[in-house]
């Protein structure tokens, strides 16, 4: 236990904020859930769902309760899944091209010392 008024004083501060981040750090996971469920279903309300979960990061983000890149690549990730796009590895070529030849420096001629 802290012995410092001080140190007393921010214990109790700190256990408020965790308290407040905890609530915070709550409503976005049930909201990235939400969503990440109803783009795999399909559902109705999807875009509503996607739209509150990205408000649900960025105040998270706002309030230092996550990183925000964290809010930022969970936001891309899902505006992925909702257009379509899935991340695939590229195909290799079947063809492949022929080497172009290599071309030799010209010589120099030597040059004389006087």
């Amino acid at each position: 236990m802290p012995v410092l008024k001080s140190s007393k004083r921010s214990l109790r501060t700190a256990k408020r904020r965790h308290e407040e981040n905890l609530v915070t750090k709550e409503l976005y996971k049930k909201a990235v859930k939400g969503a990440k469920k109803a783009l795999q279903t399909g559902a109705e309300g999807m875009n509503d769902l996607f739209s509150k979960a990205q408000s649900a990061l960025d105040r998270a983000a706002k309030k230092h309760t996550i990183h925000p890149n964290k809010a930022a690549r969970l936001k891309s990730r899902m505006a992925k899944q909702a257009s379509g796009i899935v991340a695939a590895p590229e195909k290799k070529r079947t063809t492949a091209k022929k080497a172009a030849p290599k071309k030799t420096a010209a010589k120099k001629t030597p040059s004389k010392k006087k």
